[in-house]
């Protein structure tokens, strides 16, 4: 286990490309030439204390996106909203199936993760884009940034916050991107490509100094990409520069908003050097005369699943102070 004092000094120089913030202008520039709202309809569930809307953006070249949108029953008041990312392999499930953000008084947007149902978790939305890669989510495309699975991803994740603020009931000045594990990455790097959020929730995530994590771990996500280089040799020049326009570190270093971090200190998924390289970096280059505010905990004897509930915990805790005025009467 690498020493906390260590770890707290950790801040890497990560490969940025020069074309970086031209690369993602342009790609979101072109998403957004659609409307972002595809299909939005009621969902029938057997939860009496929460409403459910079925909902479909359009994400990368406007590819339909589905998603949950949730929030407490009978509350028609503009609510604080979070915007959750899911984990590597997983796609929206079912609408019962996270239900924290609602029943504290949030509304709640659930995205899916496009091509990744069947993995671990179901899902309902495609990722029509083919190109050269390997078999695994984290190596389709892998050999151009443009091909890349993450560039739609991540636009996916942008539009994301994008279709929540054309949502009813939202404040869309309290607009949170959340996550785990690639969900966390994926929060880091909207943090990165919008700067009007209200804060990021982000516990071991996924993609930061992706350069040194394809080094440290054999576990998935970051071992598919040293499997694919295991035998593809000759392309670990392309491998990597497609990774330099995906790292969270590089995102996370443009960030604006206030910033809740947790990591597992025996995580062989996301080794803790690589949340702390982003954490260390966070909002240190966002034009600002200083970085946002940003708030860490770690967890010793734990590994990639981090602080599970008493993270959950210490989210709701930090982001009720921050987001909750006084005259907030939502429910509790």
């Amino acid at each position: 286990m690498t020493p906390h004092d260590e770890l707290r000094r950790y801040a890497p120089t990560v490969v940025e490309p020069v074309d970086f913030d031209a690369f993602w202008r342009t790609t979101l520039d072109e998403a957004r030439t659609r409307p972002v709202l595809v299909d939005v309809r009621p969902h029938r569930t057997e939860l009496r204390l929460v409403d459910t809307w079925d909902v479909t953006f359009a994400g990368f070249a406007g590819d339909p996106v589905r998603a949950w949108y949730t929030r407490p029953a009978g509350v028609d008041a503009p609510l604080p909203t979070v915007v959750e990312y899911a984990g590597y392999g997983r796609g929206r499930g079912l609408p019962h199936e996270r239900l924290t953000w609602p029943v504290a008084g949030y509304a709640h947007l659930l995205m899916d993760n496009r091509g990744q149902s069947g993995l671990y978790g179901a899902g309902d939305t495609p990722d029509p884009h083919g190109a050269p890669g390997g078999p695994w989510p984290a190596t389709w495309g892998i050999l151009d940034p443009h091909d890349y699975h993450y560039r739609r991803l991540i636009t996916d994740a942008v539009r994301a916050v994008e279709a929540v603020r054309a949502l009813p009931g939202v404040d869309p000045a309290r607009v949170v991107a959340a996550g785990n594990s690639q969900g966390g990455g994926l929060a880091l790097a909207v943090a990165g490509l919008r700067d009007d959020l209200a804060a990021v929730l982000t516990t071991a995530p996924f993609l930061c100094d992706v350069q040194r994590g394809i080094e440290l771990t054999d576990a998935s996500p970051y071992g598919e990409i040293a499997r694919y280089l295991a035998v593809h040799r000759q392309a670990e020049e392309a491998v990597r520069h497609t990774l330099s326009y995906v790292d969270g570190v590089t995102f996370a270093r443009r960030a604006t908003a206030p910033a809740h971090f947790g990591i597992g200190l025996r995580d062989d998924v996301c080794p803790p050097r690589t949340g702390f390289a982003a954490y260390n970096q966070y909002g240190a280059a966002n034009g600002h005369a200083e970085a946002p505010s940003r708030h860490l905990h770690t967890y010793p004897f734990n590994g990639h699943e981090g602080g599970e509930a008493w993270q959950v915990e210490r989210q709701l805790r930090w982001l009720e102070a921050l987001l909750r005025p006084a005259t907030d009467h939502a429910p509790r």
